[in-house]
């Protein structure tokens, strides 16, 4: 990943959820932390962000224009230990008068935009948030639960590590606290269970996908994987648009796993699925997420391939494609939108007054766009030359 892009990252999960780690940065980007802090100092001098022992902050006192949108940041306070300025900071504002708790599993990636959606809509509805990370640990979401109805939360957004699906105990320890909840980005295993959510159709995004790139004459298809929530859903959008196009059901469909701790076992995974690509004469791919389609990108032109003209490319999420050095089409949910509906729906049910009788059940679906930039191109790719043939039509 280029510079540019991880600062870039980095500002957005900023001005998103109010406070960033350095630990926490350089795990996800797969960077040290010396190169996190370096990042940091740089955007320090140019005024987007304020160092603070272990991480950084918005610039400027809270209430202030904030230096990325020139618009007011509501108050969003961490419910475990966060970066604390050094020294410490002025007292904060009054307090609103409600609270609303929000766990998300990671505050770098995907979710700064769908915390960005909460914190709109709960600076017109007068409504302070609490945030509460996972870390993608499973064990604490029950206590991040049980941290966040002790700071006097009135209601709960809860996206929880795992997959899309609730797990039954954090369920149960949601029915227990007595207050009402949404999901964001899950669902309660039991599908007759009653619970509101807010989710995205990765389904479809995937579908559309595909459906994109057979309409420009491709006839198979690869499929790159990292291990999230999503890509089980990812998935099956993939093996539902092979089937229904009549796509090549022997494409290369690989799960990358984890990201791998050392470049160079990246590297060795992103080559291997290259190989497997050309080897089944495949050009073009649906790459989940975009920090390994640019990866991709990178290994391609390493070896003298060229994006879009003899690999297609279209990533999955939307966070940073369009920085790539060739912008990739990408699979767009909505996901400031979703945090926006999930407050919505929570806020309103929180307001509704005990006489008004029972709300229905929401669920809500919300379609992801498909952004059509470079790398997917306007008219099948060329064979590299020594190439197997047989991917795409002319």
């Amino acid at each position: 990943m280029l510079v540019e892009q991880r600062q870039e990252l980095l500002l957005r999960e900023l001005h998103a959820s109010g406070a960033v780690r350095v630990a926490e940065l350089a795990a996800r980007f797969g960077v040290s932390a010396g190169t996190i802090r370096r990042d940091l100092a740089e955007l320090a001098e140019l005024g987007r962000l304020t160092k603070v022992r272990g991480g950084a902050i918005l610039a400027g006192p809270r209430g202030e224009p904030s230096l990325l949108t020139g618009e007011p940041a509501p108050p969003v306070e961490p419910s475990a230990a966060a970066p604390s300025p050094e020294p410490p900071p002025a007292p904060s504002a009054p307090a609103a008068e409600r609270t609303i708790g929000l766990l998300v599993p990671s505050a770098t990636y995907y979710y700064p935009s769908v915390v960005a959606g909460v914190r709109s809509v709960a600076a017109r509805r007068n409504t302070r948030i609490v945030i509460g990370l996972t870390q993608y640990d499973s064990p604490r979401d029950i206590q991040q639960i049980d941290e966040l109805c002790a700071t006097g939360a009135g209601g709960l957004l809860i996206a929880s590590t795992g997959g899309h699906y609730l797990p039954a105990p954090t369920l149960e320890r949601l029915r227990a606290t007595g207050l009402p909840f949404v999901l964001l980005e899950r669902r309660p295993e039991d599908p007759y269970e009653p619970c509101e959510f807010v989710v995205s159709d990765h389904r479809l995004g995937a579908f559309n996908a595909l459906r994109q790139l057979h309409g420009l004459g491709h006839r198979s298809v690869g499929l790159y994987l990292n291990e999230t929530p999503t890509a089980p859903l990812i998935r099956e959008g993939y093996q539902h648009a092979v089937a229904r196009l009549g796509l090549d059901p022997g494409a290369p469909a690989i799960d990358g796993g984890r990201p791998a701790p050392d470049a160079r076992g990246a590297d060795r995974r992103y080559d291997a699925f290259i190989d497997a690509l050309l080897a089944n004469g495949t050009r073009a791919a649906l790459v989940h997420s975009d920090y390994d389609a640019i990866e991709l990108l990178q290994r391609l032109r390493a070896r003298g391939l060229h994006t879009p003209g003899e690999m297609a490319l279209i990533a999955y999420d939307d966070e940073i494609a369009s920085l790539a050095e060739v912008p990739l089409t990408a699979v767009a949910p909505a996901k400031r939108l979703l945090g926006e509906v999930a407050a919505q729906l929570l806020l309103d049910r929180m307001d509704t007054p005990p006489d008004a009788g029972p709300l229905a059940t929401r669920h809500v679906v919300l379609h992801p766009r498909l952004t059509i930039r470079d790398s997917c191109g306007s008219r099948p790719p060329a064979q590299p030359t020594g190439q197997p043939s047989g991917g795409a039509d002319a």
